[in-house]
């Protein structure tokens, strides 16, 4: 029985061909094709402005340089997440400091972040993770930024295609960042990017990652500051171009699956499906259910050839980096007990998704 995997990346000929008339044509390093890349993805997403990256961590490190984040500042966060959104605010030179989730949607909750705001005035920025690919409460968030005067920063990496009432993620906050890894909804092999409607914290961010440089002068050995080589490079564009023109179709493609699979699990009580909140488009980079049995569906699962992830185990709070910081989330503690992927990308034949409905229809706690 062949299994079914977790993940599925789809590169093919219309990838490779982009990538040798890169090669053919050159630059190869930061040329005319990562400019295109960032046009076209800015217009995807609705935003003025793109700036593209080496990959999904260096973009949230340079966005929160760019966005004035430095060190001594505080980024208040959620501890269910992959550990690069904290990763990253420490990269910058600030902490993190976190308040929990919405044990539905898996999201921060307002009331949970209004809370923290509250007690801790020192919040300088909220980082806002739409995990899984369904949206965090924008709305909630941006107008708790606004009250509290604090910098709001989406972190879409797994939420390309994703929106609120059709808006796209990458537009709500003062900047946002997306990651192109091979598993995510669309790839560039390796890849990031920032997007933003702030034409002067585009301009910050495209120095910071390239060393700080600034054509001020004439002189493309000119740096006004401090930066890195987070440079996105022609190769990896002219991948995410093409990628960038089969997005829609894989979000539908995740979206149809995801759909099959909750219409299966409707009926088993062991099992809760990912829930889609009123004018939310989830855009289901992982399709994570809820079992208090975990263990006992990865088995079921795993007899009926088909992958699972947990994603994720540990909170981020209770990582060794961090677990000096003080608090409890129990929601995320929780979730990290029960939470469980299954395979919804858009390579999957419709037999295999019937395989995996079958296996969920018939799983018993």
């Amino acid at each position: 029985m062949t299994r079914i995997s977790i993940a599925d990346p789809d590169v093919g000929a219309a990838e490779i061909d982009r990538v040798a008339d890169v090669m053919e044509e050159g630059p190869i390093a930061d040329g005319p094709a990562v400019r295109d890349f960032e046009s076209e993805f800015a217009d995807y997403c609705g935003a003025d402005e793109a700036v593209a990256t080496s990959n999904g961590t260096t973009a949230l490190h340079a966005a929160l340089v760019a966005a004035g984040i430095e060190p001594g500042d505080r980024v208040l966060t959620t501890p269910f997440t992959f550990i690069a959104s904290a990763n990253s605010i420490r990269l910058a030179g600030a902490e993190p400091v976190f308040a929990d989730i919405d044990p539905v949607t898996y999201n921060l909750d307002p009331a949970a972040v209004e809370e923290r705001l509250r007690a801790d005035a020192d919040v300088d920025a909220i980082l806002a993770v739409h995990l899984y690919g369904l949206p965090a409460p924008m709305s909630e968030l941006a107008d708790l930024a606004e009250t509290h005067d604090v910098t709001l920063i989406e972190d879409a990496a797994q939420a390309h295609g994703a929106t609120i009432d059709d808006r796209h993620v990458g537009t709500f906050g003062d900047a946002a960042t997306f990651s192109f890894y091979p598993t995510k909804n669309m790839t560039t092999a390796e890849g990031g990017m920032v997007t933003t409607n702030d034409g002067e914290l585009a301009d910050r961010v495209r120095s910071f990652i390239n060393h700080g440089r600034t054509q001020e002068g004439g002189t493309s050995y000119a740096h006004a500051r401090v930066g890195h080589n987070f440079r996105m490079t022609s190769i990896a564009a002219a991948i995410g171009s093409v990628q960038l023109e089969k997005l829609p179709d894989y979000v539908e493609a995740r979206r149809r699956n995801a759909e099959r699979l909750t219409a299966a699990v409707e009926d088993v009580p062991a099992i809760d499906p990912p829930v889609e909140p009123e004018g939310y488009r989830h855009s289901y980079h992982q399709y994570t259910v809820r079992c208090e049995d975990r263990s006992a569906l990865e088995a079921h699962l795993d007899d009926a050839g088909v992958d699972t992830a947990v994603y994720y185990p540990t909170p981020v709070h209770e990582q060794p980096p961090y677990s000096d910081l003080e608090g409890s989330y129990p929601h995320a503690e929780r979730a990290s007990e029960e939470v469980l992927s299954l395979p919804v990308h858009p390579q999957l034949e419709d037999s295999e998704v019937d395989r995996i409905v079958e296996a969920l229809e018939v799983f018993e706690q």
